[in-house]
């Protein structure tokens, strides 16, 4: 793994993020004493995964379900 004193990392910061994120991490040292380490990260969105349908065969929905409770809100509403 390469090490670059901080000066060096500053004036080449572009590629060497270019290249960690290639996958070939870097030190970064202050007088010779390494400090941090810079690698790619790895995320959730790096996999793009569908969630339409994840569920399907979970629950039934019943086919009136458009109008379950409307019979309580007409009376909630309509009835004196």
């Amino acid at each position: 793994m390469n090490t670059f004193n901080i000066h060096e990392a500053k004036t080449h910061l572009s590629r060497l993020i270019d290249d960690a994120a290639n996958g070939e991490p870097f030190v970064i040292a202050k007088a010779g004493k390494p400090l941090v380490k810079v690698s790619a990260l790895t995320s959730p969105g790096d996999k793009h995964r569908s969630r339409i349908g994840f569920m399907a065969g979970e629950f039934d929905v019943p086919d009136d379900f458009d109008q379950l409770g409307a019979d309580t809100i007409d009376d909630m509403f309509y009835t004196s």
